[in-house]
């Protein structure tokens, strides 16, 4: 007997989201597990940051088997962690913390002080852009005289000037001109991660995101 059309189509959205789901989890476990342990464990950005990809390269290694047994018939999970997952995994966190797509920095200048950025943001930021290819990061680092240039107090806390471990904290991004729903979606991913987030409207309407402060190294900054 044919399937009701109602049940086939919740039948294919529950599809639709499991593999959604299932391409995100990678992802998902280097940027979150990165915000953990540098924010909840403490530990050093890259510390932090070969944490998770030990942590996210058991899951790439199961994909690539899964995917290995439906061509071939054979399970080989431990070739898979060697040959695939390491190299994939190593090889996407070096790409997303080194470049910047030229269409996601609002200006040169931008793009000038990306790597002065912590290398957790920048691969947050950068798997981000996979599925969000119009977002634009307006600021990044600041000078006490750029407060004075926007006309606003100097902020000595401010988390866009380089913290004691020599990275900047916080981002800037685009949000004016974009939909509603994208600007929501953004937000969401970065509190999801575990950055800090804030909507500005005072030079210009902005996301404003940031590592979380509770880290010793940056309050010993602030």
């Amino acid at each position: 007997m044919a399937l009701p059309l109602a049940r086939i189509v919740r039948r294919a959205i529950l599809h639709v989201v499991l593999l959604c789901a299932a391409i995100a989890l990678p992802f998902v476990v280097l940027v979150r597990g990165a915000v953990y342990f540098y924010a909840d464990r403490h530990d050093a950005t890259w510390l932090a940051l070969a944490s998770a990809a030990c942590v996210t390269v058991p899951v790439v290694a199961l994909y690539a088997a899964l995917a290995a047994k439906w061509l071939t018939g054979r399970f080989r999970v431990f070739m898979m962690f060697r040959w695939v997952a390491i190299p994939l995994v190593v090889g996407y966190a070096g790409f997303a913390f080194l470049y910047l797509g030229q269409s996601h920095a609002k200006s040169a200048s931008v793009r000038s002080y990306y790597a002065s950025l912590d290398p957790i943001m920048r691969v947050a930021v950068s798997t981000v852009t996979l599925v969000d290819h119009d977002l634009v990061i307006t600021d990044l680092q600041r000078t006490p005289d750029d407060y004075d240039k926007m006309g606003l107090p100097r902020n000595d806390a401010s988390l866009h000037f380089p913290q004691a471990d020599g990275y900047v904290h916080a981002m800037d991004l685009r949000t004016l001109g974009r939909p509603a729903a994208e600007n929501w979606l953004v937000n969401a991913y970065f509190r999801a991660m575990g950055f800090s987030t804030l909507r500005h409207i005072g030079t210009a309407d902005h996301l404003h995101v940031a590592l979380p402060v509770n880290h010793p190294l940056t309050l010993a900054h602030r």
